[in-house]
Order: structure tokens, then C-alpha cells, then sequence
């Protein structure tokens, strides 16, 4: 039975997390689990998996349950990468929100376990440091995002230089028919409708902007070392086809599924093998058609065009983009800034740090606080 550590409990992800494991406890036992702020939440969890070891990101939300201290609970982004590391996990499911999930990536990989990485800002932020880490510490890393783990199922045995292109394919979100007029008047409640996927707050509004498919972007070329010319998206409503894998021979291989986020969970716990999970719902093709795929519109969703550049340029400039965007969300859905306003504080932002540098993780957090400040400068400039 293998232990997994599931960090971001109470989130989406990980709360599909722990639905797969409930239905295959048998072949996995929560060893570990953290979250955010939501103490009560993760209380609950922990007693019906009978887990023990757990974290808390947020050290204020334990202050008025110094019981929970007492018995062990950890504190702050510290607390929480040390679970990755605990000798009964076996397996790291990183779900944690932005940039906060890097310090637990980091730490999976340097102890040697499976890292099931739905925190895709880790290499998006810091894709070098977190490949170095697994060469380190012999960890593996699977994808989770379902797009990445299209590809990985694609790919299958095949050597890398079989692979001539990947194609990522986005859903377009709430407002992919949507004029500039309606972009320039659409709230965080529009915004959070998204067409097809059921996900935090965070991801969703990236989905509505394309910020994420950037950030998916930018994790396939670190992921399967492919150069940017290679790695391209297709806006395919339905989300039924999760990525295409074209050959150098010319066949295409493309993987399907209802969208779900629990099929690529079970598949990345259970990798390389497969295990049946009957609760899944059976694929009708009939059903699913027609398939329509569209070509991205890079003017009505510039954070798309921002970040797959900040991707070309390298560097330090994804961490920019990333803690950017961060930043730039959490504005909207407070109503700082408007949806428009969003790619206005990212490109602000990428210009002013235009050349930074950083080699190390500490260089990396360093960027990634300058980007920070700089964005609240641009909300602030952008929402007045």
C-alpha cells in the first residue's frame, strides 16, 4: 500500500485526490495532508482518513487551536514541504495554489518520491531548479494538469526525439466568443463560469484570460524538453481531446476522456500502470461529437501571448509572469481591476523587470517578491 502525502487538501484537486483514493484504499492510505488556512476542513479530513501528519501554509489560522499544535500539526510553507518528505510517502500530490507550491516540488523530488504535480506555477517559476532536483534526488515527476498527462499517455514508450510536436488543446472558458466590450465589462462571477471544468478560483479566471494555457506551455517545454516552436494550442470547446503528440513520421496520437480531473489523478498515482475504476463514465463517442477545434485569438487574450513570450525569453521572466498573474487575479476577483486590467498589471510588470536574473531557489523567491510589489504598483496605477 502506498502513502500519499496530499498538499492542498481542500482544494479542488485535492479534494479529487482523496475521492480516487476513497474508491482505492486498498492501494493507498493518506499518509499526509495539508492546507492553506482551512483548518476545520482539514480536521475533518484527517479524521475520516485517520491521518495524522499535517500542515498548515497560513501559521495565523492555528492560533486559536493550540490543541492542534499540541498534537503535531506543522505550520507555515515550511511545515508543509516537510511532509513531502516524511518516510511514510510514497507518493506527493502537489496541489497547492501559485508560486507557494515550489518549496514542496523541491523537496519531493530531493527525497525520492513521486511527485504528482498539479502546481504547475513550480516550473513554470523555477523549471531548471526543479529538473536539477530530481536528477538530485532521483525523484519522479508526473503530471497531473490532464493536458500533461495527455501527453505522457501519448508519448508512451517512445524516445524523445520520436516526438516531432505536442499540441495542448484549451476549452477557451467562459468567454471565448465574447466581444472586447463584454471583456471589458466582465466580473469575477462571469468569469468563474467556466464551460466545461469544475476548479478553484484561481485556475478558473486563468482559464478565462488563457494565462493557464501559457503556464501549460511553459511546463511542456520543461516537462518533455521541447523548444517553443514545437508546443502548440488549439482552443477545442468541449474538452474531450486533452493534447495531441504529432511523431516525426507524421501519425498523430491524441488522448480522449470526459472532463475529469479524477482520471488523470488515478493515472498519475498509478504510473506506469493502469487500474480500472469503474465509477468513471464510459466514453461515447457519438455522444462527444462533434469535436470542433479553433485557433487561439491572441488579441482578445493577450496573457496568453505574454506568458508563452516570458516562456521564449527564459530566464527569470516565467517567475515574473507567474507572481504577476498571481497578483493580477486576486485583484479581479476582489474588483480592483478590470478583466482587461489584468494583462495590463502582467505586461507592466514583465517590462519593468525586464532582465532579471536568478540562479538559485533564493534568487528565484527574490524575483519573485520584486514581481509582486511591482504588480500591487500596477493594480493600484491600473484600478485607479
Amino acid at each position: 500500500m502506498k502513502g500519499v502525502a496530499v498538499l492542498g487538501a481542500t482544494g479542488s484537486v485535492g479534494l479529487s485526490t482523496l475521492s480516487v483514493i476513497r474508491r482505492h484504499r486498498k492501494r493507498f492510505r493518506v499518509a499526509a495532508m495539508s492546507a492553506g488556512s482551512s483548518v476545520g476542513a482539514l480536521e475533518r479530513l484527517a479524521a475520516e482518513f485517520g491521518t495524522e501528519e499535517l500542515a498548515v501554509a497560513d501559521a495565523a489560522s492555528l492560533e486559536a487551536r493550540p490543541d492542534l499544535i499540541a498534537a503535531g500539526w506543522r505550520t507555515g510553507p515550511g511545515g508543509v514541504a516537510e511532509l513531502a518528505r516524511l518516510p511514510g510517502v510514497d507518493v506527493v500530490v502537489n496541489a497547492v495554489v501559485g508560486a507557494a507550491g515550489l518549496p514542496p516540488t523541491l523537496a519531493a523530488l530531493e527525497a525520492g518520491r513521486r511527485c504528482a504535480l498539479a502546481n504547475k506555477e513550480s516550473l513554470v517559476a523555477a523549471g531548471e531548479l526543479v529538473l536539477a532536483a530530481a536528477r538530485r534526488g532521483g525523484g519522479q515527476l508526473v503530471p497531473v494538469d490532464s493536458e500533461h498527462s495527455a501527453i505522457l499517455q501519448c508519448i508512451g514508450g517512445a524516445g524523445r526525439d520520436e516526438v516531432h510536436r505536442v499540441i495542448l488543446t484549451a476549452s477557451g472558458g467562459p468567454f471565448r466568443e465574447a466581444s472586447a466590450a463584454i471583456l471589458e465589462r466582465a466580473d469575477a462571477a462571469m468569469a468563474l463560469r467556466h464551460p466545461t471544468w469544475e476548479m478553484g478560483a484561481k485556475i478558473t479566471i486563468d482559464s478565462a484570460t488563457l494565462a493557464n494555457k501559457a503556464l501549460e506551455v511553459i511546463e511542456a517545454h520543461f516537462l518533455y524538453g521541447l523548444p517553443y516552436d514545437r508546443i502548440d494550442v488549439v482552443v477545442h470547446p468541449s474538452s474531450i481531446v486533452h493534447s495531441f503528440v504529432e511523431f516525426v513520421d507524421g501519425s498523430v496520437i491524441s488522448q480522449m476522456g470526459v472532463p475529469t480531473m479524477e482520471l488523470p489523478i488515478l493515472h498519475a498515482l498509478t504510473w506506469p500502470r493502469r487500474r480500472p475504476d469503474p465509477s468513471l463514465r464510459n466514453f461515447d463517442p457519438v455522444a462527444m461529437s462533434p469535436l470542433v477545434f479553433e485557433p487561439v485569438d491572441e488579441q482578445r487574450f493577450p496573457l496568453f501571448r505574454l506568458g508563452v513570450n516570458a516562456g521564449r525569453v527564459g530566464g527569470a521572466a516565467p517567475a515574473v509572469f507567474n507572481a504577476a498573474n498571481e497578483v493580477a487575479v486576486d485583484a479581479f476577483l476582489k474588483g480592483r481591476v478590470t478583466f482587461p486590467g489584468m494583462a495590463e498589471v502582467v505586461a507592466g510588470t514583465l517590462e519593468a523587470l525586464e532582465g532579471c536574473t536568478a540562479e538559485d531557489l533564493q534568487g528565484i523567491l527574490r524575483v519573485d517578491g520584486a514581481a509582486r510589489r511591482h504588480a500591487a504598483a500596477e493594480v493600484e496605477r491600473t484600478g485607479s
